[in-house]
């Protein structure tokens, strides 16, 4: 769903809440406008975050689309072994496989108070 919606500010001004209740649903937004000329946009935090999120990316690494199908054309061919490897890399940086690590040493990812599970933001939910 991608449902934009252009209104007044004047009539923003009297439905804010309304508004704000109706972007939070995915792919929603309003544009408000001013003497008919667009002067901002409206979304859900979480869809500003993850628009934030993917600029960043895209500044990060440019050219990913051709990353991409240079990884997947080695791939293809049988050249993936100049790629580093899951394991090479997390050796380079220090990185212990959790079945080598002593007890002691391990780092939890579980809270372990009673109250509500603490979820990484890594985790994939969302």
């Amino acid at each position: 769903m991608n449902t934009k919606t252009t209104i007044p500010i004047s009539e923003a001004r009297k439905n804010i809440f309304k508004i704000a209740e109706k972007v939070q649903k995915p792919g929603v937004y309003f544009t408000f406008t001013e003497n008919g000329k667009p002067k901002g946009v409206i979304m859900s935090a979480e869809e500003f975050e993850s628009w934030t999120e993917t600029m960043e990316v895209m500044q990060q690494f440019p050219n990913l689309d051709r990353d991409i199908a240079q990884a997947d054309k080695a791939i293809r061919t049988g050249q993936y072994k100049k790629y580093p490897t899951l394991d090479d890399l997390k050796n380079d940086w220090g990185f212990k496989v959790a079945e080598k690590v002593n007890k002691k040493d391990a780092i939890s990812t579980v809270s372990k108070t009673k109250s509500k599970k603490k979820t990484s933001r890594y985790s994939g939910k969302r």
